[in-house]
C-alpha cells in the first residue's frame, strides 16, 4: 500500500476541524451576547413598567388629597380646598421635560382637546382643554436609598443610584363625567340600591420612561370619587 498519497492528511484534517470548533464557539459567542442583551432589555422593560405603575399611584394620590383636601405644612388638611377636581384647571406640578413622547404613547385620546396641552414645549392649558393636573417625578428620588443593599460595596450603591435615575415617570388626568358609584363611607348611605350617577370618574394616564425615551411605558386606570 503506496503510503506517500496519505502525507499530509492528518494536517489537513486538524485544520478542518479547528475551523468547525472555531466557527461553532464564534456562533456560541453570538448566541450568549445576544441572549444577555435581551434580558438585559426584559429587565429593563420590566422595570420600567412598574414606574409606569408608580405614575398611576402618584395619580391617585393627587386625586385623593385633592377629594379630602391637600395638606398643610403642619401635616393636617386644609379642609377649606377639598373637593373635586375639575378640567380647564390652570396645569399644576408642571413638568421640567417636555411630555410629548408620554402624551403620544396613547392612542386613544381625544387630540384636539389635548394638542394644547401637550405641544412641546408643555404649555397651560386653554379653556377648551380637558386635562386637570400633569406630574412628573425621578424613580431615584421616589425610591428610599434605603431600599439600596448597604451590604454592596460603595461603588456598586452609586452604580445602582446612576441606574435608577434613568428612569422617570410622568402622569396627566382628565375628569370623565358623572358615573355611578358604590362604596362605604360616612358620606355614602348603608344598603344604598340605586345605581344613580353619584360619582365623578377620572382616567389617570401614566408613563415610565427609561433612558430618555428609549423605553416608554403607558398605563391608564379609572378613578370614581363620590360626589
Amino acid at each position: 500500500m503506496n503510503k506517500k498519497n496519505e502525507k499530509g492528511f492528518a494536517l489537513v484534517l486538524s485544520l478542518v476541524l479547528l475551523m468547525a470548533m472555531s466557527l461553532m464557539g464564534g456562533a456560541l459567542i453570538v448566541i450568549s451576547a445576544s441572549d444577555h442583551q435581551s434580558n438585559n432589555v426584559s429587565d429593563e422593560y420590566q422595570q420600567t413598567f412598574y414606574v409606569a405603575e408608580t405614575a398611576l399611584i402618584e395619580g391617585e394620590k393627587y386625586l385623593l388629597n385633592q377629594f379630602k383636601g391637600p395638606y398643610k405644612n403642619d401635616g393636617n388638611r386644609d379642609l377649606s380646598k377639598r373637593g373635586l377636581p375639575s378640567n380647564n384647571a390652570s396645569v399644576t406640578n408642571p413638568p421640567s421635560a417636555d411630555v410629548s413622547s408620554c402624551y403620544n404613547s396613547f392612542s386613544d385620546i381625544d387630540r384636539a382637546t389635548f394638542k394644547a396641552v401637550f405641544g412641546p414645549p408643555p404649555t397651560n392649558p386653554t379653556s377648551t382643554s380637558k386635562v386637570v393636573v400633569i406630574g412628573e417625578g425621578n424613580y431615584k428620588d421616589f425610591v428610599s436609598t434605603n431600599i439600596i443593599n448597604h451590604d454592596l460595596s460603595s461603588a456598586d450603591r452609586t452604580k445602582e443610584q446612576n441606574r435608577l435615575n434613568k428612569f422617570k415617570y410622568q402622569y396627566f388626568l382628565t375628569q370623565i363625567g358623572p358615573a355611578p358609584f358604590k362604596g362605604t363611607g360616612e358620606s355614602i348611605k348603608k344598603g344604598a340600591t340605586d345605581s344613580g350617577k353619584d360619582g365623578m370618574a377620572y382616567r389617570i394616564f401614566g408613563c415610565g420612561i427609561f433612558d430618555d425615551d428609549k423605553i416608554i411605558v403607558p398605563l391608564e386606570s379609572i378613578m370614581v370619587l363620590p360626589r
